[in-house]
């Protein structure tokens, strides 16, 4: 049986009967603005992790899944009389055509630093315009983005106005600071757990900055930190486990020689 092949057209109208009054899917119906959030970040996620896999003939349906979270924000918004997915593609193209003058218009750089920094431009110009209260570099940052995100980009935003270290050196300076007083903290009589929390938020926050002087995306570094220590550590499970031992019933310094063991393995 041959296999139908539909277009962009034929999803927009398949949202309009999901969401029809009379004949469409109840739970589609039920659905608001705020209620889809939640599953837009998952397939967001779900993105994220088939490209660390690298399956690629996962990825178009997951391609899918997040595409569908924009057509039904756009079907919303038109049923209220907002806006339609016409207005969601308007207002990406113009922008892309407005951040790219050197692509789009006769604008010249002489480096990449220099289409970045036309870039930042152009975006603060962007949010002074839809904002004409907004006095900081800072504003307009999602409250809701993962820490790690978020502090990257706080990071980015105060780059850009040139509050920034220009050398590598104090950065890990600054990490050093942080640990010595996340230290000081622990090894007082008595433990203020706020005051240690605020010192580990301020070492995580000085390690996020390093991440970025090194060019590297905080959320990336830490996935795959992530996934090397599973890795590792099934591959503990399946060593103790084919010696017939319980980690808990093992030493530190058992446990250390076989993830040193796995570690040796990897090459």
């Amino acid at each position: 049986m041959e296999q139908h092949h539909y277009s962009l057209t034929d999803l927009l109208a398949i949202m309009a009967a999901l969401r029809d009054p009379e004949n469409g899917c109840p739970w589609d119906l039920k659905q608001d603005f705020a209620s889809i959030v939640p599953h837009t970040l998952e397939e967001a996620y779900e993105v994220a992790d088939t490209i660390a896999r690298r399956a690629w003939d996962e990825l178009p349906g997951e391609l899918g899944d997040l595409l569908f979270q924009v057509v039904f924000y756009a079907r919303l918004g038109e049923e209220q009389s907002r806006f339609n997915f016409g207005d969601v593609v308007q207002a990406i193209s113009a922008k892309l055509v407005s951040r790219h003058p050197h692509v789009f218009g006769n604008a010249r750089f002489d480096d990449e630093a220099a289409i970045k920094a036309n870039w930042e431009a152009t975006k603060s110009g962007e949010r002074k315009a839809r904002d004409a209260a907004a006095t900081s570099a800072l504003d307009d940052i999602p409250l809701a983005l993962p820490a790690l995100t978020r502090a990257h980009k706080i990071q980015k935003r105060c780059a850009a106005v040139g509050f920034d270290w220009r050398e590598l050196p104090p950065v890990v300076d600054k990490i050093r600071e942080e640990l010595d007083e996340v230290m000081e903290e622990v090894n007082r009589p008595e433990r203020d757990a706020d005051r240690i929390a605020d010192e580990l938020g301020d070492l995580l926050f000085a390690t996020v900055n390093l991440v970025r002087h090194l060019q590297q995306e905080p959320e990336s570094v830490l996935r795959r930190a992530n996934d090397k220590f599973e890795r590792r550590f099934r591959a503990v499970e399946q060593l103790l486990t084919a010696d017939g031992k319980d980690s808990r019933a093992c030493s530190l310094a058992e446990l250390d020689h076989y993830w040193n063991r796995v570690k040796d393995g990897e090459g």
